[in-house]
């Protein structure tokens, strides 16, 4: 039998290589960054048309290439980063392997020009699909400046499968972001179809988060610091009132590396606990500095993966380190452990010479009567130095009192006409109302009526004989104390008063339980209904319909509000722009990543229009799935789900109820939510029987 095993050949090789490096624009994106800050530059400028597909360049003034080392540069494990196995455990540079530019120049149409500072002439290469095509002398300035053009253009399958313009673009934000945030040391500018999109000259960290993400983040930034022989850990942490629905503003940085590492957020998030609200994600870039032995970087293509050889002493000093911070800011409770709270010196009120000392054994009730008689009676503060620090208030007077009195008594009957009218329009008997025969021990005046019919005696509140409009007698006689029969007297068949609202609908078989579930009884036994879950149904079929017919209906907000994004979320909004519109938004461009919107659906609530955008941008992001859905079906999902669960734990009225139950049955597919959770389960009334049998 003949041998099979064979080497692959060159360009192959180099283009399997790079369905693991280049996955997308935004991975020869980031590894062109990279190699402009490891080459030493202090201006990068980065360019991009059409998201990357037609042209990604990076410009830079680093140190250049010599024409060996530029044609070396293009064959894979070639590198300048390392020499020997020891110094993969010190590797401080974010490239080592030597792949990135080979596996880019396998599915491009690349063009290098790189020029050594002192060196007359330059040297200019063009490489198609890893074969160089030319390669000769050229002016240009210090540095390198390299263009990927026509990107997988060998390779459709894989062009085909690259998302829309703006998809691709949030991504190469996101690895601009990354190294733009780790080098602030270094001026960044990035073009998009020759537009300027950032301008971020060098400065502190501060400078490049508030430039890089909005000046909203100002006043948020706490600093973070905690230096410890084992591993440092610097950056600046936000205020939990800042925290956002939207994940996305949480940066990890590891030798000046980003990484992504579930368990270090989790510390982090720890930190925060019992400060976030519900289901908000809080803002931090923080920048652990280690020694490269303690860790391994060469765990993923794409190096933003690691491992620490002691995650439990990493996870403390960051959790730790946050806590802090936290706390020097005021952003958590602390306790004074210096302080005795249980033995706290009491301040006695200086006195003048004249009166005593409240606080002294020798003090009487009445002397502090007295003080607080004379405070109430000088006309104005004492002018000497043993004068008052601060005067007892006075003591209410007998006539304030009687009123005070009088006026609580007057409010108590308030309700009391208003349901004998009600009882008398629908019908309902009120109960006979029998006079007090005054009392012959008690004098004259004590026999007398309280305003409004009240008698304290009895302790019952009674209607007044005649209305305030009944005209006026010569003689006015003053009413007779009288009062409701008591409880016991009362026949046990008394009809109950009848609600505001009337109760005779269908309305009255629903039940809702905790706030969360709806009861209904059927012939078959009961059904219960999620009612968050029905909700979610009901909006997402009128939204579908909305979205089909193109038009819906909007509430126009009294006041624009202007909504500032970060450009990774407003890279989002562009894509679903035309279909926030269709379900009802309507908002305006009012500056850099910042939107006014004008008009939200008509069905959603008028809150917080900023926190309802960041989610249902966060619900799209995070929406892919194994089932490809159109845009607009995402769309619908995400704002129905976002309407559907702030509503949530809502007391609702029976009217609201049975409309909840009927809407639910009117849809189309009424037992499920659009993303497969069950709305409904029904009780068949054999099995709430076999419970009782058990």
């Amino acid at each position: 039998m003949a041998d099979i095993i064979q080497l692959l050949p060159e360009y192959l090789a180099n283009q399997i290589a790079a369905g693991e490096v280049v996955q997308r624009p935004a991975s020869a994106v980031k590894e062109l960054l990279e190699n402009a800050v490891d080459a030493g530059a202090t201006q990068v400028q980065l360019i991009i048309k059409e998201a990357g597909k037609q042209l990604v360049q990076v410009v830079d003034n680093g140190s250049g290439m010599s024409p060996t080392d530029a044609r070396m540069s293009l064959e894979r494990h070639a590198t300048s980063k390392i020499r020997t196995t020891d110094d993969l455990f010190r590797i401080r540079t974010l490239g080592f392997r030597g792949e990135a530019l080979a596996s880019i120049a396998a599915v491009a149409q690349v063009e290098v020009r790189t020029k050594q500072r002192g060196h007359d002439t330059g040297t200019l290469l063009l490489v198609e699909g890893s074969q160089i095509t030319s390669q000769q002398p050229v002016a240009c300035p210090d540095g390198t400046s390299i263009s990927v053009k026509n990107l997988f253009f060998n390779v459709p399958a894989r062009r085909n499968f690259l998302k829309s313009n703006a998809v691709e673009m949030r991504h190469i934000l996101d690895e601009f972001q990354h190294v733009a945030l780790a080098n602030p040391q270094i001026s960044f500018s990035l073009f998009q179809n020759d537009l300027e999109v950032f301008n971020l000259p060098a400065g502190k960290l501060s400078q490049r988060i508030v430039a890089l993400l909005g000046n909203g983040y100002k006043e948020q930034l706490a600093q973070v610091e905690e230096v410890t022989p084992f591993l440092s850990v610097k950056g600046f942490i936000g205020k939990p009132e800042s925290a956002k629905k939207s994940r996305g503003d949480q940066f990890f940085f590891v030798n000046n590396r980003f990484i992504r590492s579930a368990y270090l957020n989790h510390a982090v998030l720890t930190a925060y606990e019992g400060l976030l609200p519900k289901d908000t994600h809080p803002f931090y870039v923080l920048f652990l500095d280690l020694d490269p032995k303690s860790i391994d970087i060469n765990v993923h293509p794409t190096k933003t993966e690691i491992k620490f050889e002691d995650e439990k002493t990493v996870y403390a000093i960051v959790r730790a380190a946050a806590k802090q911070s936290l706390g020097l800011h005021n952003m958590a409770p602390s306790l004074d452990f210096d302080g005795n709270v249980n033995f706290a010196p009491i301040q006695p009120l200086r006195l003048s010479g004249q009166e005593k000392n409240p606080f002294d054994d020798s003090y009487q009730p009445d002397a502090l009567a007295s003080a607080a008689r004379a405070a109430a009676k000088s006309p104005g503060r004492p002018a000497s130095a043993d004068a008052y620090e601060r005067q007892l208030p006075p003591r209410p007077t007998e006539q304030a009192k009687r009123e005070l009195e009088e006026f609580y008594k007057s409010l108590s009957q308030l309700s009391v006409p208003d349901v004998e009218h009600e009882a008398t329009a629908v019908g309902v008997p009120v109960p006979t109302i029998t006079p007090l025969a005054p009392d012959e021990d008690l004098p004259a005046d004590e026999q007398a009526p309280l305003p409004g019919g009240l008698d304290l005696r009895a302790g019952f509140t009674a209607m007044p004989t005649a209305p305030d409009w009944a005209p006026a007698t010569d003689q006015p006689t003053p009413p007779a104390p009288v009062v409701l029969p008591s409880v016991a007297a009362a026949p046990a068949t008394s009809p109950e008063l009848p609600l505001r609202e009337s109760s005779t609908g269908p309305g009255n078989k629903v039940l809702q339980l905790h706030q969360q579930y709806l009861l209904v009884p059927v012939k078959s036994g009961m059904m219960l209904i999620d009612q968050v879950a029905a909700r979610e149904r009901i909006l997402y079929e009128q939204y579908a319909q909305s979205l089909e017919r193109e038009v819906s209906a909007s509430q126009t907000l009294l006041f624009p509000r202007t909504i500032t994004f970060t450009p990774q979320d407003f890279a989002i909004l562009r894509e679903v722009e035309e279909s926030l519109k269709a379900l009802g938004f309507r908002f305006t461009d009012f500056g850099k990543n910042t939107i006014a919107v004008e008009g939200i659906p008509a069905d959603v609530p008028a809150r917080d229009e900023k926190e309802l955008l960041e989610g249902l941008i966060e619900q799209f992001r995070n929406s892919a799935g194994p089932m490809k859905l159109d845009r607009r079906e995402q769309m619908a999902r995400a704002l129905a789900r976002r309407v559907a669960a702030s509503a949530g734990g809502a007391r609702l009225s029976e009217r609201e109820m049975t409309t909840i139950v009927d809407k639910l049955f009117a849809c189309t597919v009424p037992n499920y939510t659009p993303d497969g959770r069950r709305t409904i389960v029904m009780l068949e009334m054999g099995q709430i029987q076999e419970l009782f049998r058990k």
